[in-house]
């Protein structure tokens, strides 16, 4: 494992099932960084709205984001809501169907970030979501952007979904993934989009190895 500088910060955003959580803990792994998964955040968020069954954009939600404690753990394997485990939680279809309208709330947004930026200011950070190198982290050291066909998008989900028991079908993961692309890209709010400055990767006919093994080269060439 080779260590980078102590303040280094690497953003990736991504459409679902581009592989960002998966390639973003292993170039932790290797560089010896800090992984935050920002989509788990909204994805523990909204188990909030679900728990207690709040629309996306109730006061009473807000209120709940903004003094809940979300932690990471394991290289980010571990996600804790207020001290509770919420790994496989925050994977479930039903999460994956209100996430979205979660994540669009301006308030929700507005205080996961906050969130976000202080975890980067602590150390060397890879960060990956849909508006790390737009938004969270618009001056980080190196941004990517990673994508791949909807197609394989959902080839990927589908595989994650059946791993856990999930009992589901490839055209109706497919489906749920266009929806996601939909409103993660046409939000009001810090919409999904490519940086200007953020290298493109598109990782449909590649392994999670070469996509890792790109990224690791370049930041440790450039760095």
């Amino acid at each position: 494992m080779k260590k980078i500088g102590s303040q280094v910060t690497i953003a990736m955003d991504g459409p679902a099932g581009s592989g960002k959580s998966t390639v973003a803990r292993r170039v932790a792994e290797k560089l010896g960084l800090l992984y935050l998964d920002s989509g788990a955040m909204y994805r523990a968020v909204t188990l909030l709205a679900i728990a207690d069954a709040l629309p996306a954009d109730s006061p009473k939600l807000i209120d709940r984001v903004k003094a809940c404690h979300i932690e990471f753990r394991d290289n980010g394997k571990t996600i804790l809501l207020n001290a509770e485990d919420v790994s496989i939680q925050i994977r479930t279809p039903a999460v994956n169907r209100l996430v979205a309208d979660v994540a669009k709330i301006p308030e929700i947004r507005h205080e996961i970030v906050k969130h976000q930026q202080r975890i980067g200011a602590e150390g060397s950070i890879i960060a990956e979501g849909r508006d790390l190198t737009t938004i969270v982290f618009p001056n980080a050291d190196f941004k990517f952007y990673l994508d791949a066909s909807v197609t394989e998008r959902a080839r990927r989900r589908l595989a994650e979904l059946q791993a856990q028991n999930v009992d589901t079908t490839l055209a109706v993961v497919e489906a749920e993934i266009i929806a996601r692309d939909e409103k993660d890209t046409t939000r009001e709010h810090s919409p999904l989009r490519t940086a200007d400055d953020a290298i493109i990767v598109d990782t449909t006919d590649k392994t999670i190895d070469e996509v890792v093994d790109f990224i690791v080269a370049h930041v440790c060439e450039n760095e």
